[in-house]
């Protein structure tokens, strides 16, 4: 016992800093994808074809834009520009409120909105939430896992994870959903008490991911549910998800910067 708590003590505290400290990654880290226009030319669909992704949009002109809740961090998708027009960034915040600001020129994603302030008041300081794994690789619902431990330890903010929707204020679904796990999003949705947040984390939640098309998945969150926060990654860092939380819930008002570009 004695060594046990010589060793605690030589160690001293291992909870992340962030958000009043710099979010550090290391030096492999892939965060949100970029686009440079400059090296970027119409007609790149052999390039999009390469990819394992959804992440280059090609518009009426056949310019590009990339589409972030799609993208699968893989070196293959930025590899498949010979251009080198596709990069990642260290940038970690990768979320948004709505489905379409995920698409952009360069792959810029515009500053959170916060929920409304009578919304903040009832979920501020205490937010519970229900976990739907809705048919996934398990990547998500690890770094979720990893959100509870002594690093990131999201309870210290007031967000807990819970095992029964009836004492949930939300739900955090990931996976494509697959068909058997369609009527249980729409259950737990359902056995949540109103007003309720539903909260999409991964690429698969948002658009299917690597499964998008498949007879077998519903490409996501269904559509006819209300998403409040879509969480892109594949999977999502543990502070991605925390930085994404957070702004919902007004708790970080001013977009911090990447801690190294």
């Amino acid at each position: 016992m004695l060594d046990f708590l010589r060793t605690r003590w030589t160690q001293g505290t291992r909870t992340s800093p962030f958000p009043e400290g710099p979010a550090d990654f290391p030096e492999r880290f892939r965060g949100r994808p970029a686009l440079d226009a400059s090296r970027c030319v119409t007609g790149c669909r052999e390039c999009r074809a390469a990819m394992p992704s959804q992440l280059v949009v090609l518009g009426s002109d056949d310019r590009a834009s990339l589409d972030v809740g799609a993208c699968l961090f893989s070196p293959e998708e930025a590899s498949a520009c010979e251009r080198g027009a596709i990069s990642y960034t260290a940038d970690h915040r990768l979320s948004t409120r709505a489905r379409s600001d995920m698409v952009s020129g360069v792959g810029a994603l515009p500053d959170l909105e916060a929920l409304e302030t009578r919304t903040q008041r009832l979920f501020g300081r205490s937010l519970r939430l229900r976990s739907v794994a809705a048919g996934s690789c398990n990547g998500c619902e690890g770094e979720l896992v990893a959100l509870g431990n002594v690093v990131f330890d999201m309870a210290r903010f007031g967000v807990q994870f819970v095992a029964s929707p009836r004492h949930a204020d939300g739900m955090v679904v990931t996976g494509a959903v697959s068909r058997n796990m369609r009527e249980a999003v729409y259950r737990t949705y359902e056995a949540i008490p109103d007003p309720r947040l539903v909260i999409a984390v991964g690429a698969c939640a948002i658009n299917g991911g690597p499964f998008q098309g498949s007879p077998e998945v519903e490409n996501g969150v269904p559509a006819d549910l209300p998403v409040d926060l879509w969480i892109a990654g594949c999977p999502p860092h543990p502070l991605t998800v925390l930085d994404g939380l957070l702004r919902l819930l007004g708790r970080l008002e001013e977009r911090q910067g990447p801690s190294n570009s």
